[in-house]
């Protein structure tokens, strides 16, 4: 019992936390086709990330959802050259 409730604690913990690189980062979170998003943004990079389950076959759309949000709330594009993950977790660099 004790050891199921560390785990659930520290999954909660860090289910939206950035990566150490945007620690200090603007954050905001957005809600897009039911799933929630939270985007980082320090400067001229990006870390975009998708919390909650996703099941097979959803991953396409979640990535296009990540890459259409990014420049919708940051007003810059992203550098293609840069991008980085996945449908969970994807980092970039901004061309404003």
């Amino acid at each position: 019992m004790i050891r199921a409730l560390v785990l659930l604690l520290a999954l909660a913990a860090c289910e939206a936390s950035p990566a150490p690189e945007f620690f200090g980062a603007e954050r905001s979170e957005h809600i897009r086709d039911g799933r929630t998003y939270v985007v980082y943004r320090k400067d001229a990079r990006f870390e975009v990330v998708r919390l909650g389950y996703a099941q097979r076959g959803d991953h396409g759309a979640i990535r296009e959802t990540m890459l259409a949000l990014v420049p919708e709330v940051t007003g810059c594009r992203i550098n293609p050259r840069t991008l980085s993950g996945d449908s969970g977790e994807m980092r970039g660099s901004l061309t404003c």
